[in-house]
């Protein structure tokens, strides 16, 4: 089980993180995101693999004035 923006998340272990943000509907150009108090480099959302027990926190870019 991970924890996605405060909620409980499960089967997503040893996913990449690449994998669980498309799983989860997240458009990977639109958000950033940190593991465990991590920024994650968009760069690595591939080879970053998911664990129990991660707190992952996304932020979706939103445009307007």
């Amino acid at each position: 089980m991970i924890c996605l923006n405060g909620n409980q998340v499960s089967d997503c272990e040893g996913l990449s993180l690449e994998d669980f943000i498309a799983k989860q509907n997240f458009e990977k150009n639109k958000i950033a995101v940190e593991i465990n108090g991590e920024i994650i480099p968009k760069k690595d959302y591939g080879t970053v693999q998911i664990k129990e027990n991660d707190v992952i926190e996304v932020v979706s870019f939103v445009g307007g004035g």
